[in-house]
């Protein structure tokens, strides 16, 4: 039996099947492949779910169909490329996101938000060097481009990594690190997954919910564990994410209206 995904949101697509190509069409990904193991039926369904999350995720930002893709940059593998004993994960060499065909679902927001982290760096930061996270370099940085949006990003960063006074790390860095010394790993404190989990339960939070899009940020045992946000920390990550990303699509708004009317003009 197929299975189902809990779903609250705008109608995208007003029923209608969409297909793969529908998905890289409406957002402009640069490529998008599809596993050879992934059936035609498994990839009708899987097309529609993928066109709503992005779609949902779209709606939650405030931002356009560039966004998603980031400017085209990004490429999307379903049931392929992928790694065991891992759902999903973000190439930054090849700027492509996987997703397993089965274990997947819910890690789209997660795994969007390293592609984003990644590609914002150099916007963030000059001279930066291939393969860098804008939440990493925030850490050991303080040459950041001076720019309206790159201060609030700033402040995301801040209120997801340090302490309401600015100056500590924060309860989620100290449950994360408490995870890592537990599994003796490092891997949940730093500062790229820090901030993808805290993007998570942002999306999570949001009035439009979509399982096929994020999950776990409240229950799971992850959850549990103190490595989402919790109580106000959880609420000052959601306002200042709120506040960036809804300057950051009013800007592309602007752009991209204006390229739309400099085409209309020029045609």
């Amino acid at each position: 039996m197929a299975r189902q995904f809990y779903r609250t949101g705008p109608d995208h697509r007003a029923g209608a099947p969409v297909t793969f190509l529908d998905v890289r069409r409406r957002f402009q990904f640069r490529t998008v492949e599809i596993g050879r193991w992934v059936t035609e039926p498994e990839k009708q369904r899987s097309a529609a779910l993928f066109y709503d999350a992005l779609c949902d995720l779209m709606t939650i930002l405030g931002g356009t169909e560039s966004l998603i893709s980031l400017r085209g940059s990004l490429a999307l593998q379903y049931g392929i490329g992928g790694r065991p004993g891992v759902s999903a994960h973000y190439t930054p060499a090849t700027r492509s996101f996987a997703l397993a065909k089965n274990a997947g679902p819910g890690s789209i927001a997660h795994e969007w938000f390293h592609a984003f982290d990644h590609y914002i760096a150099d916007k963030l930061f000059p001279n930066t060097a291939k393969g860098e996270f804008g939440s990493t370099l925030w850490l050991t940085r303080e040459d950041a481009i001076a720019h309206p949006l790159n201060d609030r990003l700033q402040a995301c960063y801040r209120t997801i990594l340090l302490d309401s006074a600015g100056e500590q790390p924060s309860d989620l860095f100290r449950q994360s690190a408490k995870a890592d010394k537990a599994a003796g790993v490092h891997y949940y404190s730093r500062p790229e997954e820090l901030c993808a989990r805290a993007f998570e339960a942002f999306v999570q939070d949001a009035p439009v919910k979509n399982a096929f899009l994020v999950r776990g940020t409240k229950e799971s045992e992850e959850a549990q564990l103190g490595l989402y946000p919790q109580g106000p920390q959880r609420e000052s990550i959601n306002r200042a994410f709120l506040a960036y990303f809804q300057s950051l699509g009013r800007a592309l708004r602007r752009v991209e209206g204006k390229d739309l009317r400099s085409k209309d003009a020029c045609e």
